[in-house]
């Protein structure tokens, strides 16, 4: 098996371990943490403080570095714009998320709870990223991603 398929499925297994030990698979949990003008549950904060600190420190190697550990390059994005794509992806994926409970990637990892909901959104989001699929082409933008320079 290649290194970097290896690698993916490591951090996919570390990621859906995180979000099943911090019940970030439970939609209850994330709804109470959503719902701050009620009863209002602040333990998903930590789990957000858990991320932000490790993607910073990546983010800040990134800029140091000339390339990622398992890649010649780093690939990343060239439009830094806010466009009327982003904006609606935002609010159609805060909706989803403020609705259930459920961000895609909870979804994914709680899939393995065999609950019928989320069965059902898992499904659901996969049929919207299919339909937009078909759909790309009025989407499409000509974006060029920002390659660094292999290493000497």
């Amino acid at each position: 098996m290649r290194t970097p398929i290896l690698a993916a499925i490591v951090c996919g297994l570390i990621f859906g371990a995180g979000l099943a030990i911090s019940d970030m698979i439970n939609p209850g949990r994330v709804l109470a943490f959503l719902d701050v003008a009620g009863h209002w549950d602040p333990s998903l904060a930590f789990v957000i403080g858990g991320a932000l600190i490790p993607s910073a420190g990546a983010y800040i190697i990134r800029g140091r570095r000339p390339a990622p550990l398992l890649d010649d390059r780093f690939c990343v994005p060239a439009n830094k714009s806010i466009d009327w794509k982003l904006v609606t992806g935002s609010g159609l994926f805060g909706l989803g998320w403020g609705l259930v409970g459920f961000c895609p990637g909870p979804a994914i990892a709680a899939l393995s709870t065999g609950r019928w909901e989320t069965v059902l959104f898992a499904a659901a989001m996969l049929v919207g990223m299919c339909l937009y699929r078909f759909t790309a082409n009025a989407f499409r933008t000509t974006q060029q991603i920002e390659v660094s320079p292999p290493p000497p």
